[in-house]
Parts: C-alpha cells; sequence; structure tokens
C-alpha cells in the first residue's frame, strides 16, 4: 500500500514537472520572439533610430545635408554622423569624433559597420539613401560606452540539433531531479500515512489503544483518528456495561417471572387436584393469587414491551389538552386506591387550579406513577413523598420523598434500563425499566428529569415540560 501512494506520487511529480518545463520553453520563445519583435518596433533603439534617421538628410544646391530636426536629434542622442557617396567618399559629417577618415574601402565600411570603432570610441551603425538617381550611404556612431553591437552568425541545422539534444538532456535531469524529489518528498508524506492505515485497521478489528503522534500536516488526521479511538472504546465499554446489565436483568427477571409461574403452577393444581376440597373462600383465596401473580407478569412484560418501543422511536403520542392539576390528583388517587400502598404519605403541593398542556395522558399517568412506585418500593414503609406542581418559565413537576437516598455512584444508573438499585428488597422486585420508561416518555414529549438525592436525607426529582 506504502509503495502504491509512493509511485503514484512520484509519477505525478514527474509529469508535472515535464509538462512545466515544456510550458516554461514555449512561453521563453515566445518571449524570445515578442522581444525581438518588440525591440525591432521600439523607435528609441539605436539601430531603429540609424534607419528612420534617412528622413532628416536633405539635398540642397549646396549637397547633401542633415536638417535642423536631425541635428537636434543627434544631439539628445548624443550621436554624429558622416554621409558617403557611392565611391566610400565623405560628403557631409556633423559632430563628428577626431580621427574620422574622409574615404573608406569597401571592406573599411564593413568592419566600421561590423566592429565598435577603439579609436572612435562609439558603435557604429549604417544605413542610405537615394537621392536624385544616386546612392549615399551614412554611419552614425553612439558615444554611448555602455552600448554594444555583436555580430551572431550560426548554422540553422545545427543550432536545430544543438536545440533538441539540449532540450533531451534537459528533460532528463529535470526527470531525474523529479525522480529523486519525488521520491524523498513523497516518502515523507506516504510514511504518517501509512500509520494512519494500520491504526484504521486495528479500529476495524477491533484495538482501540492505538495512539498517534500528533504532528506534520496530517496532525488533524492523527487527532481525529486518535479521538474515533477513544469513543469507540467508550462506546465499547458502555456497550459492555451495558450488556452486563441486561445479563443481569435476564437473569433476575428470570428468577422475578419463576416466582409467580411457580405460584400460579401451584394453586391451579391444586385447584384442579380432585383430592383437595376446597371450599369456596379458598378457591377464590387461590384465584386472587393467580391473579395477582398474572398482573405482575404483564406489567412485566409491558414493560419491556413498552421501553423496546420507546428506545426504537415507534411510540406514536396520542397528545390532548389535559388539566395537568387535574391528571396529578387522579394519579395519587389511583396509587393510594391499591391495597399495597393504602397507608402510604404521598401528598400534592400546589396553588394551581388548573394548568392546561397538550399531553399524552395515559403516558404521562404511566411516568409519574413509575416515579412514585420507585420512591414507594426503595424506602422505609413511613416515605412520605411530595408532588409539587410549580409554573415558571417551565411547568414542573417535583417529586420529593425523606427517604434512604441515592448513593453518588448510583446516581448515574438510575435512569439506566435494566438497572435495578441495591435498596430493592425481593418483596418489591420489578422489571428494572420502570425509571427508564419514565425517562423517555417526558424526553418524548420534549420535556426533561433531572434527579438530586442525598443519602440518608430523600431524593428529589425535577420534571420539565413545555
Amino acid at each position: 500500500m506504502n509503495w502504491r501512494l509512493t509511485g503514484r506520487y512520484m509519477v505525478s511529480v514527474i509529469i508535472v514537472t515535464i509538462i512545466t518545463v515544456f510550458i516554461n520553453l514555449f512561453v521563453f520563445m515566445i518571449w524570445l520572439i515578442f522581444q525581438a519583435n518588440s525591440q525591432h518596433e521600439e523607435e528609441n533603439t539605436p539601430e531603429s533610430f540609424t534607419r528612420s534617421f534617412q528622413q532628416y538628410v536633405t539635398f540642397s544646391n549646396n549637397g547633401i545635408s542633415v536638417n535642423k530636426e536631425g541635428q537636434q536629434a543627434l544631439k539628445e542622442q548624443n550621436a554624429w554622423i558622416q554621409i558617403l557617396d557611392e565611391n566610400g567618399q565623405d560628403v557631409y559629417h556633423a559632430r563628428a569624433p577626431k580621427g574620422l577618415k574622409e574615404k573608406y574601402t569597401p571592406l573599411e565600411i564593413v568592419n566600421l559597420h561590423k566592429y565598435k570603432d577603439k579609436k572612435l570610441l562609439s558603435t557604429i551603425y549604417a544605413s542610405g539613401k537615394k537621392v536624385n538617381g544616386k546612392e549615399y550611404s551614412y554611419f552614425i556612431g553612439f558615444k554611448n560606452p555602455s552600448l554594444a553591437k555583436y555580430i551572431l552568425s550560426y548554422d540553422t541545422k545545427e543550432l536545430v540539433t544543438k536545440f533538441n539534444a539540449g532540450t533531451i538532456i534537459l528533460l532528463s535531469i529535470d526527470a531525474m531531479i523529479a525522480l529523486l524529489i519525488g521520491y524523498l518528498f513523497s516518502r515523507q508524506l506516504t510514511k504518517p500515512l501509512g500509520s494512519v492505515i494500520q491504526g484504521i485497521q486495528r479500529l476495524a478489528n477491533g484495538d482501540y489503544t492505538i495512539k498517534l503522534t500528533s504532528k506534520g500536516i496530517y496532525k488533524d488526521v492523527f487527532y481525529n483518528v486518535n479521538h474515533l479511538a477513544e469513543q469507540l472504546s467508550s462506546s465499547k465499554k458502555e456497550k459492555d456495561k451495558l450488556e452486563q446489565m441486561r445479563e443481569e436483568w435476564i437473569s433476575h427477571i428470570s428468577h422475578d417471572i419463576k416466582t409467580p409461574l411457580a405460584s400460579i403452577q401451584g394453586y391451579a393444581e391444586i385447584i384442579k387436584d380432585p383430592n383437595y376440597h376446597l371450599s369456596v373462600d379458598q378457591i377464590r383465596d387461590y384465584a386472587q393469587i393467580i391473579e395477582n401473580k398474572s398482573l405482575y407478569m404483564k406489567e412485566v412484560v409491558e414493560d419491556l414491551n413498552l421501553t423496546t418501543r420507546l428506545k426504537n422511536n415507534d411510540v406514536m403520542l396520542n397528545k390532548e389538552q389535559v388539566n395537568l392539576v387535574l391528571l396529578l390528583r387522579e394519579t395519587l388517587i389511583d396509587i393510594l386506591n391499591d391495597s399495597r400502598y393504602a397507608d402510604k404519605t404521598i401528598e400534592l403541593q400546589t396553588s394551581l387550579e388548573k394548568l392546561i398542556l397538550n399531553l399524552d395522558v395515559i403516558l404521562i399517568r404511566r411516568a409519574v406513577t413509575n416515579l412514585i412506585l420507585n420512591a414507594l418500593v426503595h424506602n422505609d414503609p413511613d416515605v412520605k413523598i411530595v408532588v409539587q406542581l410549580e409554573q415558571k418559565e417551565r411547568t414542573h413537576v417535583t417529586i420529593k420523598d425523606n427517604g434512604k437516598g441515592i448513593e453518588e455512584e448510583e446516581l448515574e444508573k438510575v435512569f439506566d434500563r435494566y438497572y435495578r438499585g441495591t435498596n430493592t428488597g425481593t418483596a418489591h422486585a420489578g422489571s428494572g425499566l420502570g425509571m427508564a420508561i419514565a425517562k423517555d416518555i417526558i424526553q418524548k414529549h420534549g420535556g426533561d428529569i433531572t434527579i438530586h438525592s442525598t443519602a440518608g436525607k430523600g431524593t428529589t426529582i425535577d420534571i420539565q415540560l413545555s
């Protein structure tokens, strides 16, 4: 995998380098052509000045000469002029330096045009003008010491051959440099990726102990991989914890169901056995026990079904306008009407007579009932429970008790599914889902539920509804 990434990156670097070289060569040639053309078009170059100077050369009865504009132009260019006839004889000169000859042979004319004259201390350009059928040549010498002129001679075929060879050599060198740089650079880029890939493979195999060093250009990637490992590790611990709680819950609930099943089976066998002569009152007592055990098992199954539906978001709320004061009062009366809780102390405290909210009556009643019953079964028989209803920014339903309280390490588990508090006795065995169901119902209504408790002083549960 690492070599594959390195190879692909190196090929990319080489291709980019070659394309860049070709573009550079193409742009360079265009630039040379442009420079050559622009130089020819510029009027201020010595060569163009010399060619265009013929406009200032005039002929009169006194012979050939340079007009005033030409004289001024020569002065501005710090240049001199010498005009020769067809025989190389000087017929006119202006601003001429010392040592200027009056007659030139053809070879001298060629050399004077071709090379810089050291005696005259000038760089000389030549041109000509035809006047009255006669050809006149003229030299213009520029006294600028920084100006130089060189004649370049070359063979076109040889130049093309050398250019092609040079291009191949240049491309070969560029390719080798690109290969070397690409290899070194790509190794620096792909080596950390190898660590990332190995880390991801370890995560895929369930190993969440990786810890990559966050540095370099991939430090954000390393950080996110480490963060992902931490999240997966945390999720695994939570999953393992939930699975352990689920297994414990299954064990407890199986035991709790076996007990009422044994009672149901036992009393049913007694009633069915002809050897037992039971009175009507005895049969009714046994039937009552069977009914109670059946109701208990039904509640457990309903709890399991409801919590599964709430967890999977499969519960549709049947909301309606409800007087919450009346709903709470009826809920408390129903609990106190149960013979098991008839002697308990449960109070409703509120200054409100009417508070209309849009709620699912059955589910809200179920949530409040679960919370109150949880306080009853986890505390001593003389526990006092107070339900308060207040209207602030949101509606607050507070359930307080003066019971045993909850230890801090258990407080965060109270609303977990399958959790059964340590204060739960065998006489109050339940599904362990009541608190989780209550929380899911409140949150399903867009509300919040919080719990505060102090060991030995009691517990307060605050429900907030909108």
